[in-house]
C-alpha cells in the first residue's frame, strides 16, 4: 500500500485581506481628514515676513475666524457668533488660562470694519495678546541682499 503525499506548501502571499484592510484605512482617512482642520476655512492674508505661532495650533487655543462675507466663528467649537457676543464668550474660555492670547484668522477679502470690531471686542474681554494668522507669500520673496564686493 502506497502512502499518499500531502500537497506542497503554498509559497504565495494572499494579498486579498491586505487590500481589504488598506481600502478600509483609506476610507477612514478620507472621512476624518476634513474634520482635522481647526476652525473655519478662510483664504489667509499673504505676508512677506510672517512670525511662526506654534501656540495657535494647540487644541485649546482661542481662535476667531472672519470669513469673506463678514461671518465670525469662535473656536474651540467653531461656533458662529456676532462680534458683540465675543467678550462674554472669550472671558469664559480664558478664565482658567495663564496665557490670555487670542488668534484672529481673517479672509484676505474680509471687510476691515468687521476685523476691527472683533479686535475691539477681544480687547473688551481682557485679552492681553492678539495674534494675526497669515500665510507666507512665496511669490514676492525678497531677493538675497549681497554685500559690497560680492
Amino acid at each position: 500500500m502506497e502512502k499518499k503525499k500531502a500537497a506542497g506548501a503554498i509559497s504565495e502571499i494572499n494579498v486579498t485581506p491586505m487590500v481589504d484592510v488598506m481600502l478600509v484605512l483609506l476610507i477612514i482617512f478620507m472621512v476624518i481628514t476634513p474634520m482635522l482642520s481647526k476652525g473655519q476655512n478662510v483664504d489667509l492674508v499673504r505676508t512677506k515676513n510672517p512670525i511662526a505661532m506654534q501656540a495657535a495650533d494647540k487644541e485649546d487655543a482661542v481662535m476667531v475666524a472672519v470669513t469673506r462675507d463678514g461671518k465670525v466663528f469662535l473656536s474651540p467649537g467653531n461656533t458662529k457668533t456676532v462680534p458683540a457676543d465675543l467678550p462674554g464668550k472669550v472671558k469664559d474660555l480664558l478664565k482658567d488660562k495663564i496665557d490670555k492670547t487670542c488668534y484672529i484668522k481673517s479672509d484676505a477679502r474680509a471687510r476691515y470694519e468687521v476685523v476691527e470690531d472683533v479686535i475691539d471686542n477681544l480687547r473688551a474681554a481682557g485679552v492681553d495678546q492678539i495674534g494675526l494668522i497669515t500665510e507666507q507669500d512665496k511669490k514676492k520673496m525678497p531677493a538675497a541682499a549681497s554685500g559690497p564686493g560680492q
